[in-house]
């Protein structure tokens, strides 16, 4: 039984370099993704796919829950960290402002320590839902959520990873279900056709 961390399909806004919001779909190029992966999935003994509430998400998740018949659940933990006024602004309207700072708080958003504090709520979920199955457990959210448990929580010397990683749209991070949470394999994209193009890392 292995623990499988996947980022969303790609949006019209991560494209753009748009900060988004919680209810901002895939676009065209993001549901090919999901199909794709949802399509490699098919036949990875998927028992649940516990999937952020968040339309992205909610969107992949769909693909993966059908082509594998798992049962889907939703979990408020896993959602994006929230950039609160600034979200539906462009990177390059930031100018030199920059979001993902230790020091940086977005107004009526969430700080790092706020956000890393809910990642563990969602990483305790993941783990009990993951002592409790016999198949593998598919977990759809986003692209800073990944970070925050690849820097702090998961055993990644098996890897070279860059500073403030991140991962592609649909990638699959494998990672065993006990600690010390080791990554056996990190953000595989094999899945896509056409490559995991250059996007927004939220």
């Amino acid at each position: 039984m292995t623990v499988l961390l996947i980022r969303h399909g790609e949006t019209d806004l991560n494209a753009a370099r748009v900060v988004q919001f919680p209810h901002t779909p895939l676009g065209d190029n993001g549901k090919q993704q999901a199909e794709q992966l949802g399509q490699r999935l098919a036949r990875s003994s998927i028992e649940l796919v516990l999937s952020s509430d968040y339309e992205r998400a909610r969107m992949t998740a769909a693909h993966v829950v059908r082509h594998s018949g798992a049962k889907l659940l939703e979990s408020s933990h896993l959602r994006e960290r929230n950039f609160g006024d600034i979200r539906g602004t462009s990177y390059e309207e930031l100018g030199e402002l920059d979001i993902f700072a230790p020091d940086f708080d977005p107004t009526g958003g969430e700080s790092w320590p706020v956000f890393h504090a809910r990642v563990d709520l969602a990483w305790a979920e993941i783990t009990e839902h993951a002592q409790s199955l016999s198949g593998n457990l598919a977990v759809v959210t986003h692209g800073l959520v990944l970070r925050s448990l690849l820097e702090r929580v998961l055993d990644v010397s098996a890897h070279q990873l860059e500073p403030e990683i991140v991962v592609a749209n649909t990638s699959v991070t494998t990672v065993e279900p006990a600690p010390p949470w080791r990554v056996l394999e990190f953000a595989n994209l094999d899945h896509l056709e056409t490559g995991p193009g250059d996007v927004a890392p939220v």
